[in-house]
């Protein structure tokens, strides 16, 4: 099975293949390319108006073609030029998974704009550190990411803002956006300009801005129809399909933030360049999901691993039809080995996939689904085609299959940098290799196995939540002396945020306080589900730094607070 599958991979990689992969240099360094790929972001969007009737948008009762996408997308550009927004201009987008969110997207990206893509979840005054560090021309938000800003309106002066779905005093309504007459023209775009800027939690424990290239967020859509194209091949190979069927068009079910990548990035830009639609959801509800999967036809669903869980074991899943499915599975978290076998066996048309990557990666660095995923469901697939790999020890050498180390990869995908950090863009990426943090190993067919992190953060149903800022957030209370952050396991997200703290002398607080002081200052998801005070200061090693790994041994959570 695997010598066909290095067999097809080599075809399609290959001089004349489809996927053919080339080197060339950018930024002093050799980067691997398909040679086929679009430029530009831009040209992706504009081959997507040959699907003009077919439905694109779906949000409850609201339904947009393709053709209303490509005519609103071409007002929401002529507005921006008509206020100023040149090449290079940033525009931040700060709302639900709303329809709107694509179509400023694609909009912004088309005239040439960098994209800011704010975390729905974050609090004022997390709002303001990322516009005051991306510098946006103009924020499009929603009416709860508005709210949040009411108590600091002077973080706007100077950014021109649009109300969506709410009427806004001072602020441009969207209708009078979608309203706008011009014509947007084609400016010239550098595939290695900035596409969007999305941030990615910071060791540091402020918020980092990755700065994701239209030649990386372009690369990153071929990467995942390489991935979809092998599997094709193969089973034409088998006799398993017919090459004359044409693929069928795919509805994906949006269950993740637009302000990721995996939604974005991959759900949205693979279901979009098919001419497919996107279901789009409030918030995440198994229930209503099913509902969906079943009125929409739903072909492939991808989330983080909890959520394929909660499809399969909800109390509706026997008496809805999900004889749609196609693929399910997810992304931002590991796929847990049972979690493949039961999403093989259960949903009898759906196979189980996964992908792993980073912001940093513009989304995936390998791939993995069907018959593959099923034998080797503890490994998340061969570094895709654009990518070299190596796993290395401290030192830097790299290993043998089979032992451990830190991944590294480089390629097309890799970000530019971080925004306004170029210290933390030296600390990551070397000569256009980028440290990924994750400890891995490869099997003998180059199969990829995260073992582990390098990096203090908590992957918390998808979102990576970094110890250091939650750290730096129990620090602001007088009460504590010293903290320690780390994560606990838990069945349904993961991990969950667990802390050990030390108070002051003579201090007092409980940790339901300490909760709420969290809850001022981040987005809930980072708040200490688990809270341990101990008795004495926390124990550290030679350098003072605290043993976080032996702490987290030693407590139990039956102790915490």
């Amino acid at each position: 099975m695997y010598d066909q599958y290095r067999e097809v991979w080599n075809d399609l990689t290959g001089s004349g293949g489809d996927f053919e992969i080339d080197t060339i240099e950018v930024r002093g360094n050799p980067m691997r390319i398909y040679k086929n790929a679009p430029p530009t972001v831009r040209d992706v969007w504009a081959a997507t108006a040959a699907f003009a009737e077919r439905d694109y948008l779906i949000y409850e009762d609201e339904r947009l073609t393709y053709a209303d996408a490509h005519q609103r997308v071409n007002a929401i550009g002529a507005w921006l030029i008509e206020h100023g927004v040149q090449p290079g201009d940033r525009v931040a987008i700060a709302m639900r998974n709303y329809p709107e969110w694509l179509q400023a997207y694609w909009a912004v990206l088309a005239v040439g704009a960098t994209v800011v893509g704010m975390n729905a979840w974050w609090t004022g005054p997390e709002m303001i550190y990322g516009l005051e560090d991306a510098t946006p021309r103009v924020l499009i938000a929603d009416a709860e990411r508005i709210d949040r800003l009411t108590e600091h309106p002077n973080v706007l002066d100077g950014i021109e803002l649009v109300a969506v779905r709410h009427d806004t005093a001072g602020a441009t309504p969207w209708q009078e956006v979608v309203d706008t007459r011009g014509e947007v023209g084609q400016v010239e775009i550098d595939p290695d300009a900035d596409a969007c800027i999305f941030y990615t939690s910071g060791t540091t424990g402020r918020p980092k801005g990755a700065q994701l290239t239209h030649r990386g967020c372009v690369h990153n859509l071929w990467s995942m129809m390489f991935a979809g194209s092998v599997l094709r091949e193969l089973g034409i190979r088998q006799g398993a399909v017919d090459p004359e069927a044409e693929p069928p068009v795919s509805a994906a079910l949006v269950t993740t933030p637009l302000f990721h990548v995996t939604a974005n990035n991959c759900v949205a830009y693979s279901t979009t360049l098919g001419g497919g639609k996107l279901v789009h959801m409030y918030r995440w509800d198994p229930g209503v999901a099913l509902k969906l999967i079943e009125q929409e036809r739903i072909t492939a669903m991808t989330g983080v691993p909890v959520m394929a869980r909660e499809i399969i074991t909800h109390p509706d899943f026997e008496n809805t039809d999900t004889s749609s499915l196609q693929t399910l599975g997810g992304g931002g978290a590991q796929l847990q080995p049972d979690l493949v076998g039961k999403i093989d066996t259960t949903v009898e048309t759906a196979r189980p996939n996964t992908g792993y990557g980073m912001t940093e990666t513009c989304g995936v660095i390998t791939s993995i689904a069907g018959d593959f995923f099923v034998d080797k469901p503890d490994s998340c697939g061969p570094a895709l085609p654009c990518y070299e790999a190596r796993i290395v020890d401290p030192e830097g050498n790299e290993v043998s299959p089979g032992q451990t180390g830190e991944l590294q990869v480089r390629g097309a995908q890799i970000i530019k940098g971080y925004l306004n950090r170029p210290d933390a863009t030296a600390d990551t990426i070397s000569d256009g290799w980028l440290a990924t943090g994750d400890v891995a190993r490869a099997d003998e067919d180059g199969f990829l196995y995260i073992v582990d992190r390098i990096k203090d953060m908590v992957l918390r149903g998808g979102e990576n939540i970094y110890c250091a800022e939650v750290e730096n957030t129990l620090h602001e209370h007088p009460a504590v002396a010293e903290c320690s952050v780390f994560g606990i396991p838990d069945d349904r997200l993961g991990e969950e945020v667990g802390a050990a703290v030390y108070l002051s002398e003579g201090a007092s607080v409980t940790a339901d306080e300490l909760r709420e002081h969290c809850r001022s200052l981040v987005a809930a998801h980072k708040v200490p589900r688990y809270i341990w005070f101990t008795p004495d200061p926390l124990p550290r090693n030679a350098s003072g730094k605290f043993l976080r790994r032996e702490l987290k041994d030693a407590l139990k959570v039956e102790d915490a607070a």
